[in-house]
């Protein structure tokens, strides 16, 4: 691998980071259009929604916003400890929040059926799914059911939990599904040939984060075209925070061409409540149609408020997304009934 490419790239990164927050505070100054904010957010009292990985980053942000508004809000996390630790910080700021914490590993196809069957037996309505949880850049290995780290627990453990809970959403009307995808699904390609990489085969971080996002926005669009030809009274939207700062990154950030960096990326990048701006939005805003995917308006989509963006020609293949669905089916054993 070329270390002064690598390098080379972290350096136009950061600058590019920095040159954004000039060029979009320039252009706020220069624009009266309004952008959306929290303060868009409506009231959610009645309301039940689920957030994976929500004991940090943005989907604790996004969970802290929905607890708010009066949504009834389930922190689905892999640490339970960590998990109690969010709920605290969640209700010192929001005392009356009405959240509380499940356990989910998505990593564990046992987990996930037991946190669903957990779930149905409290509640008997679903409005709001944001599949969030994630791992990046981390080293080859295999989850619980032997599927590669990275796609096993961005892309099929969320594919087998929005499976399992697929009749709440149906019977919640006006339900969304929020896939968390990010910038690097076009880092990613479907080799349905080494999905996973066996034993490491032409294994790179980079690329295994990159086809774990993408499979997230290829399920997105095939699950809201399953969801028009039924005609159902639900959509399934995507998003992804551009450059947060987030727990997320800790593999990338103990990289050593990316180490020198950390203390000017940390005063350049925007904070985690900015980065689930775009998750809020996919998941709560009346014009999002299905389909749509959200992210910031700023220079290479790294940072700012929350609009349409367009994902790659690879994330819109029809039949990459049919095929990724009927091995995602077969790996998890997890079917969605009426969409089948």
């Amino acid at each position: 691998m070329n270390k002064k490419v690598l390098v080379g790239g972290t350096v136009v990164a950061v600058a590019g980071i920095g040159l954004y927050k000039y060029i979009s505070l320039q252009n706020r100054k220069n624009q009266e259009e309004e952008v959306w904010t929290t303060a868009h957010i409506p009231d959610l009292t009645g309301k039940v929604i689920i957030v994976t990985g929500a004991n940090s980053g943005i989907g604790f942000e996004a969970a802290k916003e929905f607890a708010r508004k009066g949504a009834q809000t389930i922190l689905a996390c892999r640490s339970m400890e960590k998990a109690e630790t969010a709920l605290a910080e969640i209700r010192a700021e929001i005392p009356d929040a009405p959240a509380e914490i499940m356990q989910l590993d998505l990593a564990s196809l046992n987990s996930v059926r037991a946190f669903a069957a957990a779930f149905k037996e409290q509640y008997d309505q679903l409005d709001v799914l944001v599949n969030n949880a994630g791992i990046m850049w981390a080293p080859y290995g295999l989850t619980e059911d032997g599927f590669e780290t990275h796609f096993g627990t961005n892309h099929l453990g969320h594919f087998a939990l929005t499976g399992l809970l697929i009749d709440l959403l149906l019977s919640t009307a006006g339900s969304r599904v929020v896939n968390v995808s990010s910038t690097g699904h076009r880092t990613g390609n479907m080799d349905f040939d080494n999905l996973m990489y066996e034993d490491g085969k032409g294994y790179q971080r980079q690329q295994a984060y990159g086809r774990s996002k993408l499979a997230n926005l290829l399920f997105t669009y095939e699950l809201q075209r399953r969801y028009e030809a039924i005609g159902a009274n639900a959509m399934a939207t995507a998003a992804h925070p551009g450059g947060s700062n987030t727990n997320l990154g800790y593999e990338v950030r103990d990289q050593w061409f990316v180490k020198w960096a950390n203390p000017l990326i940390d005063r350049m990048i925007q904070g985690a409540d900015m980065g689930a701006l775009p998750t809020l939005r996919a998941a709560l805003d009346p014009e999002a149609k299905g389909g749509e995917y959200f992210g910031p308006d700023g220079l290479f989509e790294q940072g700012g408020y929350p609009i349409v963006v367009q994902s790659n020609k690879a994330s819109h293949d029809l039949g990459d997304a049919q095929k990724l669905w009927q091995v995602s089916e077969e790996f998890t054993g997890v079917t969605f009934g009426p969409l089948d």
